[in-house]
C-alpha cells in the first residue's frame, strides 16, 4: 500500500516552486514514482476561489491543501505541493496533520529577486497599489521565514534546472533511504 512523501514548497510569489514541481515530477515519473503535483495558484483557482488573503484565509487554504494531500496520500509514492504558506504556523500545522513523510522545502528567494522576475505580474500591481496584502510585499501581510527547512532550494543563486536535479536527488535519497545520483 502506497503512502506517499509530501514535499510542502514555501517561498514568495515568483521563487520558482512550480517550475521547480514540474520538473522533479517529470524526473520522478521517469524513475517509475507516481507523482501528484498540487499547485497552490490551480487549487486556490479551482476549489477556495471564494478566499481571500487574510491571514485567516491563507490558513484555512493551507489547511484545505494539507487535507487534499491526507486523502491523496494512498494513491501517489510523492506529493509536491508549491504553495507560498507563508507562515511558520501553516507550516507546523501541516507537518503535524501530515505526520512521517512530511518535508518541508524552503524557496529562498529575496523580495528584489521576485520583484525582478515578477513572472506573474504581482509586484508591478502592488507596487501600482492595484493589489493590497501580497504576501511579503505588504507589511500587513509578511512572509515567515522557516526556522528548520528540510531542505532549501537557493532560487535566488541557482537555475532552475540545478534547483531541479538537486531537490529530485534528495527525494529519491529520502524515498530509498540511500545516497542517490543524477
Amino acid at each position: 500500500m502506497k503512502r506517499a512523501s509530501v514535499f510542502w514548497f514555501t517561498g514568495l510569489s515568483g521563487s520558482g516552486k512550480t517550475t521547480v514541481a514540474e520538473g522533479v515530477r517529470r524526473i520522478l515519473e521517469a524513475a517509475g514514482i507516481v507523482t501528484l503535483v498540487l499547485d497552490g495558484d490551480e487549487i486556490r483557482n479551482r476549489l477556495h476561489r471564494n478566499l481571500g488573503f487574510t491571514r485567516e484565509e491563507i490558513m484555512l487554504n493551507n489547511r484545505l491543501v494539507a487535507g487534499l494531500c491526507e486523502s491523496s496520500r494512498d494513491a501517489y509514492d510523492v506529493i509536491l505541493v508549491p504553495i507560498i504558506s507563508p507562515y511558520e504556523e501553516c507550516r507546523r500545522l501541516a507537518r503535524e496533520r501530515l505526520g512521517k513523510g512530511f518535508y518541508e522545502v524552503y524557496f529562498d528567494a529575496d523580495l528584489a529577486c521576485v520583484m525582478q522576475r515578477d513572472v506573474k505580474g504581482l509586484y508591478a500591481k502592488a507596487k501600482r497599489n492595484e493589489l493590497n496584502n501580497l504576501i511579503g510585499y505588504a507589511p500587513t501581510n509578511p512572509y515567515e521565514v522557516p526556522a528548520a527547512p528540510d531542505w532549501t532550494v537557493c532560487s535566488k543563486t541557482e537555475k532552475a534546472q540545478e534547483s531541479t536535479r538537486a531537490l529530485s536527488v534528495f527525494i529519491l535519497a529520502e524515498l530509498s533511504g540511500k545516497k542517490v545520483s543524477l
